[in-house]
């Protein structure tokens, strides 16, 4: 898929198979993050890969709408330092998640972030270091309905051009 469709077609996937995803395609999706750019090349994040569907289940309930990672074939959280030390921070974390997102989706995979509330108690799931934090899971799998993918009428859509960028000045 050509970046310009997969920008077009992208949505959250918040329903998935019963599929594994291929170790070729995490990996992929995996370095798409890994690649993604950063304030002063500070990659300031790390990712764990969690396939384990009960620790899946264990996590989507460490946030109000984190439901969809008990379903997905692999979650990936991504760690930062402290935001509240700078704020590109969580940009930079932003922008790893974009591009694992969309990589995922030019190649069939449906994602969705997942907001974590009680970091706390991914924290017990997961191990990592206190000086770490956790303030997003992604969840990632194959679609119930694949047509989703390739679907160019877009329900819900968006706010015209026009109405949302402004040239020059308000």
């Amino acid at each position: 898929m050509e970046v310009r469709q997969a920008l077009g077609t992208h949505r959250a996937v918040r329903e998935f198979a019963a599929k594994p995803l291929p170790d070729d395609a995490v990996r992929f999706i995996l370095d798409a993050g890994r690649r993604a750019q950063s304030a002063k090349n500070t990659q300031p994040w790390e990712f764990i890969v969690i396939r384990d569907r009960e620790t899946l289940r264990r996590l989507s309930h460490t946030g109000t709408y984190a439901g969809h990672l008990s379903g997905a074939a692999l979650g990936v959280a991504i760690l930062t330092l402290d935001p509240s030390r700078r704020w590109s921070i969580l940009f930079d974390a932003g922008q790893a998640a974009a591009q694992m997102q969309i990589a995922a989706w030019s190649i069939g995979i449906g994602s969705c972030p997942a907001t974590i509330y009680q970091p706390e108690e991914a924290r017990q799931v997961l191990g990592f270091p206190q000086d770490l934090a956790l303030n997003v899971i992604l969840s990632f799998g194959f679609p119930t309905d694949p047509s989703v993918i390739t679907d160019t009428l877009r329900r819900g859509g968006r706010r015209p051009f026009e109405e949302t960028v402004h040239l020059e000045h308000w």
